[in-house]
């Protein structure tokens, strides 16, 4: 089957796929697509010219490799699969499912024989041993489930319907998320079913085996209520209070836990608040973020969409999957929704809304705290508007625009 090309990985990949001294470690949650982007690579390889005897391609979920489980069996399959002379290309999926395996991937790294690509679904594979003995000779590459630009152009790509109201689109995208396989499915409910799955693999492959959950209906509680909150300013003092109202009794400590594993897992974004007067973070009080929106609609049965935290959601990732850093920002009594950084420690600040256009209110609303930002960094006031007001150098946005055609802050 023809693959679909995600450019804005491939794009920032390309420099090392020879490279045999950085390891390329590809992360990112569950099913959003880190095994079809090493298999785009592949192609990309051969279409270059690469011959197919100088790629090995080890899927560890696989059935014909299910038995590759210790550091001895991968030193022995690799071996048995690299006859060829010259650079070899060795991707290896599901790395983590084989123990102690960083010492055969620093062996191979050391032969400067091989340019070595993994995937992986959560921050164990950048934890432990292999931070350690790789600091400074791995990438990692984090792959986000699609964007709202890569959800048109896959729909495109695979010959569904597409609208050309955006605005249909939007929602549509919202309540289905970005998981590349639920486009494959007719019904909403199917794409449902679909996600609600991958919340239980993330569960049974990335949490269980890593931590004990003693209290599984506790934690089943507690990823509810954080993914049911997504958007919302929030602290872990706030948090327990409001779980202790819905009859749910944690330590702290628990807590904590239970949302570091949340992140781990690449279900949820820590995003820190910044206050611009001290340019000091604040400490306790965060906005956590989805990986994808389809994650709330799955373990809830309202379809209605609260545009407020869904669209900063669909921001936020979207920054992120642009490699920009992300806070909130604080202004005295306001809050500007998004501080960006981008690589070139270039700022931008982002406030987020369905609408300006309701009233005058709501447009000063939105405008007033980027207007009390004193230094000359782009401001941006980001819409699902087509009318588009300029406001004392303060840039106006469609948002499905501005995602659409790659726009950088």
């Amino acid at each position: 089957m023809k693959l679909f090309k995600r450019e804005n990985y491939l794009r920032k990949m390309r420099s090392f796929y020879s490279d045999p001294e950085m390891i390329k470690v590809i992360t990112g949650v569950r099913r959003c697509g880190k095994s079809c982007l090493m298999e785009t690579v592949r192609e990309e390889l051969l279409e270059d010219g690469i011959s197919e005897e100088n790629i090995i391609f080890l899927d560890l979920d696989s059935r014909k490799y299910r038995k590759i489980k210790t550091d001895d069996q991968l030193e022995e399959l690799i071996e048995s699969l690299s006859p060829a002379n010259g650079l070899k290309y060795l991707f290896i999926d599901e790395i983590q499912n084989v123990h102690d395996f960083e010492e055969v991937v620093n062996a191979f790294r050391d032969d400067g024989e091989y340019s070595i690509f993994m995937t992986g679904s959560n921050s164990y594979l950048l934890s432990g041993e292999l931070a350690t003995k790789l600091t400074g000779r791995y990438i990692e590459f984090e792959l986000f489930p699609l964007s709202f630009e890569e959800y048109i152009e896959m729909k495109t790509f695979y010959e569904r319907p597409v609208e050309t109201n955006l605005n249909i689109e939007l929602n549509r995208y919202l309540l289905e998320g970005g998981f590349p396989k639920a486009i494959q499915y007719e019904t909403l409910a199917d794409k449902r079913t679909y996600v609600k799955a991958v919340i239980d693999e993330i569960f049974e492959k990335d949490i269980r085996r890593r931590i004990k959950i003693r209290n599984k209906e506790a934690f089943e509680k507690i990823r509810t209520f954080v993914i049911n909150n997504f958007g919302a300013t929030t602290s872990v003092t706030s948090m327990l209070e409001a779980l202790r109202k819905e009859g749910i009794i944690v330590k702290r400590e628990t807590l904590n836990r239970y949302i570091d594993v949340l992140c781990d897992a690449k279900i949820l974004y820590e995003c820190s608040r910044f206050d611009l007067k001290s340019k000091k973070s604040l400490r306790g009080e965060k906005k956590y973020y989805l990986a994808d929106t389809s994650f709330y609609f799955a373990v809830n049965t309202d379809n209605r969409i609260n545009y407020g935290p869904t669209l900063e959601n669909m921001v936020y990732i979207y920054a992120r999957s642009r490699d920009y850093s992300v806070s909130v920002g604080k202004i005295g009594k306001l809050e500007c929704d998004f501080i960006m950084r981008d690589v070139n420690m270039n700022y931008a600040y982002v406030q987020v809304a369905y609408t300006i256009l309701e009233s005058r209110t709501t447009e000063d609303r939105e405008y007033a705290s980027l207007e009390k930002i004193r230094d000359n960094y782009p401001k941006y006031v980001i819409t699902t508007d087509y009318l588009l007001q300029q406001r004392n150098g303060i840039k106006h946005r469609n948002l499905m625009e501005f995602i659409r055609n790659g726009e950088c802050f």
